[in-house]
């Protein structure tokens, strides 16, 4: 298995917070990136966590992503920085994308569907619940954010198995996708959507990786003691999440992990610029 770490999106810049790293590494703005990770492997073809912002996003990003949040988010128009221009450059054909694993329903990570419109989506059966059940109590505030761009394809949307065998690390409620050989969990980090998780893979070193999605923005909030939040994503946070004492009920238990399990399990988030840095350190440097 070989793990890609990818920006598929670049967005509005945000000043270094003081006391952060070294100096030539913390200097100046830095683009908000859309952390996605592109898995290749011998059983199931390619595999994408999140798809950032897609080819027809960067086209019309007013109309693919609503005028108000483009305003805000200010992303880059590069078609370069898809996804689907990414694994190209990989040698690759769009085809080779069988699975897309999906830490939440929002814009900027669902943005790359259209352009894999025959892979398989898979997220936590409690955020396809939210997002396909009219009965939902956070239907219409998940289906707003699920934009008619990115599903007027009609994705292969598929609930992820649920695994009552499994507590990872203590999480509860772990699910796996449908039909992945590999090791590979969707494991919930609920608050910021419905449904929201983390997605968890297993290298060959036998190493996790958490992809933790938006349960956190900055690495302050699960690195820092006591914790230090970006004041950038703070209002991103409290605009977005469905419940406020359950997203930061999750972010302790994340604080937990990486305090007490940091030398078994990598986090990092979806949007943080710094964080990215280390995966890939040629990224906005």
């Amino acid at each position: 298995m070989r793990i890609h770490h990818l920006n598929c999106g670049s967005l509005r810049k945000v000043p270094p917070l003081g006391g952060e790293g070294p100096p030539e590494a913390m200097a100046g703005r830095r683009a908000t990136v859309c952390h996605c990770l592109l898995i290749e492997t011998d059983a199931d073809g390619l595999v994408l966590v999140d798809t950032g912002l897609g080819t027809a996003d960067r086209h019309d990003p007013e109309g693919a992503l609503g005028a108000d949040w483009v305003a805000y988010a200010e992303p880059a128009r590069d078609p370069e920085e898809s996804a689907l221009r990414q694994i190209v450059r990989l040698g690759y054909a769009p085809g080779d994308v069988r699975h897309i694993v999906l830490t939440h329903l929002h814009r900027d990570h669902t943005g790359g569907l259209p352009d894999f419109p025959h892979a398989r989506v898979h997220v936590h059966p409690a955020e396809y619940g939210a997002v396909t059940d009219p009965g939902h109590p956070h239907h219409r505030h998940s289906l707003d954010r699920f934009m008619p761009a990115h599903r007027a394809h009609g994705p292969l949307l598929t609930p992820a198995v649920p695994d009552e065998d499994t507590a990872w690390f203590g999480f509860p409620g772990v699910a796996r996708p449908r039909g992945l050989a590999g090791e590979l969990l969707l494991v919930p980090l609920p608050g910021h959507s419905a449904g929201h998780a983390g997605v968890a893979l297993r290298d060959d070193a036998g190493q996790w990786l958490l992809h933790a999605g938006d349960a956190y923005m900055y690495h302050g909030e699960i690195e820092r003691t006591p914790p230090l939040s970006h004041p950038v994503f703070v209002p991103i946070q409290h605009g977005a999440q469905t419940d406020a004492e359950t997203r930061v009920t999750t972010l302790d238990r994340l604080r937990a992990l990486h305090r007490d399990h940091g030398d078994r399990v990598t986090v990092f988030s979806a949007h943080d610029p710094w964080e990215f840095a280390r995966f890939a350190p040629r990224a906005d440097s």
